[in-house]
C-alpha cells in the first residue's frame, strides 16, 4: 500500500514559472510544490530565451498587445482572456523585477524592450540578451525557498490523480526514489508543462511529455485545442536532443534566413520576411530543407562580434556544435516548442473537475489560439499562475471517506522513442490525413502493448484532433486541405470523444 501524506493547503505539481507563481500567490495558505528536478531545472521556463511581452513602453498600451495576440492566434484567441493577459502583464513584469529578476534597462532606468515577430511594438522585456528564463526563474526560486508558507519536494514525478466518489480531485499519486506516495489536498494545481518530449526534435526538456494533460483527460477534464503545436523556426541544427534554440530576438536584431547558397528566402514567403509569424517562418524553413537547399540564420552582420555579450546562450550552444556565429551562418530547423492546447480553464485556473486547477503550458486559457504570439508564454505563466494560486487557496476542505486513484502505466523508453519519431514525422510542421492516420495506428499499437499511459493519451489528443481539423489554421497546417473558410472554431473534447476510431471519424 502506498504511503499517504495529508497536505492542508494548495498542492502544486510542477515548478516552472506558473507553478512557482501559484505557490507564492497561495499565501498565507500552505503550498506544497512537487518537482521532478531541482528548482530551475527540467522546466521550459528556465530555458526561455526571448523574454516577457508586456506593454511597458510609452508608445504602447495593453489594448495594442491584446490586438497583436488576437491577430497572431488566427481567429481562435479568446479576446477577453487576451485583454486580461495584456492588462495584467506589466504588473507581472514589475513584480518579478521586484523579486530580483535583472531585466535589461535603458540609460533612463526604464525596461529595455525588443521587437519580436508579429508584435506591432518593441515590447519584449529581456534579461542579458537571451537569459530571461534562467534569470527570472532564479529570482522566483529564491523567493519560493525563502517563503515560510511554501514547501518544495523534488524528485517527485506525477503518476496519477486521486478523486472521491463525486469525481472531485482530492490529491495525486506521485513517484519518488522509494516508491509511490499518495498526497491528499483540498486543491491541486497542475503546472506540468507542455508536450515537447513527445517529439523527436524539441527545444524543451524531454521529460515534459504531456503527462499532466494526459492524466487530467483520463480523469474527465475538458481539453482545448490539442492539435495546435507551435514549432520554433530556428532550433540550432547540431544533432542534439533537445535542440538548443536560436532566439527570435536575433531576427528582431536583423539576422536573415538564407539557404546554403546565401540566398535570403523569407521575402518570398511573407511580406514581413524574417518577422513573419512563427508558423509561417517554420513552414518556410521546412520547405527549404525538404528542397535540399538547407536553412541557416545569418547573424554575422546583425550581431557579429557582440554575440558573447548580447546572446551568450546562443553563442555557447553554437560553439559546442562547432559553429562560430560571429563568422558563420547558424544551421537551423523547426522544432517542437510550445503547446497552445491543454486543460481548459477559466480566468482563475479552474477546470471543469472540482478541486483541479491548471496553469501555464498544460492549461488552455484561450490566450494563444492557433499560434502563440512570441514571448507571451512567460507572461501568461506569471499572470495565470498567480490567478490559479489565489483561487485555489480559497477552496475549503471537505473530507472524503473513500478516495480512488492509482498510478497510471508508464511508457518504456524504447516505446517512447518510437512515439517521438512518429509524432515528428506525422504531426509536425506539415500534416496530412494519411500521416495522421498512420500516427493513430502507432499509438493504438503502443497502447495495446503497454496500456493507456498519460503520454500516449496526450499524443492521441494531438493526433486525433489534428486529423479531425481538416482546414489549415495557424500552427496546424494540412497539406491536403484548404485554408479555413468562414469563422474557425476552437476544439473542445474529452478523452471519450477522441476514443472514436479517428480515421473513421475524419471521413
Amino acid at each position: 500500500m502506498a504511503e499517504r501524506i495529508v497536505h492542508d493547503g494548495v498542492l502544486i505539481v510542477g515548478a516552472g514559472l506558473a507553478g512557482l507563481s501559484a505557490a507564492l500567490a497561495a499565501a498565507p495558505r500552505k503550498a506544497l510544490v512537487l518537482a521532478g528536478a531541482p528548482l530551475n531545472h527540467g522546466c521550459s521556463s528556465a530555458w526561455a530565451q526571448g523574454g516577457m511581452a508586456a506593454a511597458l513602453g510609452g508608445d504602447d498600451a495593453p489594448a495594442l498587445h491584446a490586438a497583436d495576440t488576437v491577430a497572431a492566434g488566427a481567429g481562435l484567441v479568446d479576446a477577453a482572456m487576451a485583454r486580461l493577459l495584456a492588462e495584467e502583464g506589466p504588473a507581472a513584469v514589475r513584480a518579478l523585477a521586484a523579486l530580483g529578476a535583472p531585466f535589461d534597462r535603458d540609460a533612463a532606468g526604464a525596461f529595455a524592450q525588443s521587437l519580436e515577430a508579429a508584435h506591432s511594438r518593441a515590447r519584449v522585456a529581456r534579461v542579458k540578451g537571451d537569459q530571461a528564463g534562467r534569470e527570472i526563474m532564479a529570482a522566483v526560486a529564491a523567493a519560493v525557498l525563502s517563503a515560510r508558507h511554501v514547501e518544495v519536494r523534488t524528485g517527485m514525478r506525477l503518476r496519477g490523480l486521486l478523486n472521491d466518489a463525486t469525481g472531485r480531485i482530492r490529491g495525486v499519486v506521485a513517484e519518488h526514489e522509494t516508491g509511490l506516495v499518495e498526497i491528499t489536498a483540498p486543491t491541486v494545481v497542475l503546472a506540468t508543462g507542455g508536450v515537447g518530449g513527445l517529439y523527436a526534435v524539441t527545444t524543451t526538456p524531454p521529460e515534459l511529455r504531456g503527462e499532466g494533460l494526459g492524466l487530467a483527460a483520463m480523469a474527465g477534464a475538458l481539453i482545448g485545442d490539442p492539435e495546435f503545436v507551435q514549432f520554433h523556426p530556428t532550433a540550432i541544427d547540431i544533432g542534439r536532443d533537445p535542440a538548443p534554440l536560436a532566439t527570435e530576438a536575433l531576427r528582431g536584431e536583423g539576422a536573415r534566413l538564407i539557404d546554403r547558397d546565401g540566398r535570403a528566402f523569407m521575402a518570398g514567403h511573407h511580406p514581413d520576411a524574417e518577422l513573419a509569424p512563427r508558423d509561417v517562418v517554420a513552414r518556410a524553413i521546412h520547405a527549404e530543407r525538404l528542397a535540399g537547399r538547407g536553412a541557416f540564420l545569418d547573424a554575422r552582420a546583425a550581431v557579429g562580434e557582440r554575440f558573447p555579450e548580447e546572446f551568450p546562450a546562443v553563442f555557447a550552444a553554437c560553439l559546442s556544435g562547432g559553429i562560430d556565429p560571429r563568422t558563420q551562418p547558424i544551421p537551423v530547423a523547426p522544432a517542437c516548442h510550445y503547446h497552445m492546447g491543454g486543460i481548459v480553464t477559466d480566468a482563475h485556473g479552474r477546470t471543469r473537475l472540482a478541486g483541479l486547477f491548471a496553469a501555464g503550458e498544460c492549461a488552455s486559457t484561450g490566450v494563444h489560439g492557433a499560434n502563440r504570439l512570441a514571448s507571451n508564454s512567460l507572461v501568461e505563466a506569471a499572470v495565470f499562475g498567480a490567478r490559479a494560486g489565489r483561487a485555489a487557496r480559497e477552496e475549503v476542505e471537505t473530507r472524503a471517506r473513500v478516495l480512488k486513484g492509482r498510478a497510471a502505466p508508464d511508457l518504456p523508453a524504447p516505446a517512447l522513442a518510437v512515439l517521438r519519431q512518429a509524432m515528428s514525422r506525422d504531426a509536425g510542421v506539415v500534416r496530412d490525413a494519411a500521416g495522421l492516420c498512420r500516427l493513430v495506428g502507432v499509438i493504438d499499437r503502443l497502447e495495446a502493448a503497454h496500456g493507456r499511459t498519460p503520454a500516449l493519451v496526450a499524443a492521441r489528443l494531438v493526433a486525433v484532433c489534428a486529423l479531425n481539423r481538416r482546414e489549415s489554421l495557424g500552427a496546424h497546417f494540412r497539406s491536403d486541405a484548404p485554408p479555413a473558410a468562414g469563422g474557425p472554431k476552437r476544439t473542445f473534447v474529452t478523452l471519450a470523444e477522441v476514443d472514436v476510431p479517428a480515421c473513421l471519424a475524419a471521413e
